[in-house]
């Protein structure tokens, strides 16, 4: 039962640095350097969201590359 304190603690760590470690286009800038566009709410066609440029507006890719 002790060994749950030291494990719980490790965990949070790992999921925690986990978090910021996307590799996902986060701005328009970064989206469009990466061969992309922003989409309004979606992707539309043979597109796929890849990222966020803003709060309504998503980075979209072709699915082939």
């Amino acid at each position: 039962m002790r060994i749950l304190y030291l494990l719980f603690p490790l965990f949070l760590l790992l999921v925690h640095s986990a978090a910021g470690s996307s590799l996902a286009p986060t701005n328009k800038e970064q989206c469009e350097k990466e061969n992309g566009f922003c989409g309004f709410l979606k992707c539309s066609g043979p597109f796929l969201v890849v990222g966020k440029c803003s709060r309504f507006f998503f980075c979209c890719k072709p699915f082939w590359g």
